[in-house]
């Protein structure tokens, strides 16, 4: 379900969607507008953002019911996650089914939930404010790395209760590589998240060069420039690509010395799989990036969606291998 909403998170800013809701109500924003008289009030208060004003000011209802649906989907699968989170939890600690230490990590879950609600909406608010069309790219960049943080946090819990010690194989120097390999990843993803705040894919829709040359102007506004400039982040981002693709593959080489389980003996062989697939997905949505048409789904949108998904699947592959990977052999198995 958490992969499902950060999908649906990626949709719903691909379709330009995210503002079409100007309030965040918890409890009555559940049901979406139930008649005529409902969807002209939720338009009229469209109408009043800057986004409307400067971007879509020839909105018809029905455009204005189609990004509504993405951005109502995307909160209200939210809560139901809350609800499919809750019910069993409430039950399972009244039965004392649960460990004892189980629950500290679940309540740390709920919280961690509940703050990445709170985190969304500051990022929509931040895209409601003066002459803004779309919500600030850093805020977005918060919103998804602290997204993924919490799948991870799942992930990592889940194989805490799924495996067992006998799964495990002893490598303390490439663990430590792993988790600085999760580290660079992470920054990649930042870097990833400002490039579609950015809108960055069509400021450079060329490869392997960047509008024509290998080092374009960088860092035109200073440190700034990692943050606002799109030719900068662009040429991070791509070069992150390329120095993790080099590590994974000197990681996998590593990993394949050691004497596998057979669960890590499959487990190791996923990170290189999946970044170069990712590496693939990265150059197909820059080049697609010249077919973005105004609310139209077209390849781009395709290739944008998976490379997320990717970035997903590879970002767990590596958490899985740092969770399976120990430092020291225990004495008694």
């Amino acid at each position: 379900m958490v992969i499902v909403q950060v999908i649906l998170g990626g949709i719903t800013r691909l379709t330009g969607s995210g503002l079409s809701i100007t309030e965040w109500d918890v409890i009555t924003g559940s049901l979406p507008p139930l008649n005529e008289g409902r969807w002209a009030e939720e338009f009229r208060k469209y109408q009043q953002t800057p986004q409307y004003r400067l971007l879509n000011s020839d909105f018809t209802l029905s455009d204005f019911k189609f990004i509504f649906f993405w951005e109502w989907f995307h909160r209200f699968w939210a809560r139901l996650i809350g609800v499919v989170f809750a019910i069993p939890f409430i039950i399972f600690l009244v039965q004392r089914r649960f460990r004892q230490d189980m629950i500290r990590p679940l309540i740390v879950l709920f919280i961690l939930g509940g703050l990445q609600g709170a985190i969304g909406w500051i990022m929509v608010a931040s895209g409601l404010e003066g002459d803004a069309i779309y919500v600030k790219p850093t805020r977005l960049a918060l919103h998804f790395i602290f997204a993924l943080g919490l799948l991870c946090y799942v992930f990592w819990f889940a194989l805490q209760l799924l495996t067992r010690e006998q799964d495990k194989v002893t490598g303390p120097r490439l663990r430590r590589s792993t988790w600085w390999l999760v580290g660079l990843l992470g920054v990649q993803l930042i870097f990833g998240a400002l490039m579609a705040g950015l809108r960055g894919a069509p400021a450079a829709p060329t490869w392997p060069d960047i509008n024509g040359t290998y080092l374009p102007r960088l860092f035109p506004d200073g440190l700034k420039s990692l943050a606002e400039d799109r030719i900068t982040i662009h040429f991070v981002h791509r070069n992150l690509a390329y120095l993790l693709t080099v590590l994974i593959a000197v990681w996998t080489f590593s990993a394949f010395r050691l004497r596998p389980t057979r669960l890590f003996g499959r487990a190791r062989w996923l990170p290189f799989v999946l970044v170069l697939l990712q590496v693939a997905l990265g150059v197909a949505t820059v080049l697609t990036s010249v077919h973005i048409r105004p609310a139209k789904w077209n390849d781009f949108e395709w290739m944008a969606q998976l490379h997320q998904f990717v970035a997903m699947l590879l970002l767990l592959s590596l958490v899985a291998n740092a969770f399976l990977l120990r430092d020291k052999r225990p004495s008694v198995l």
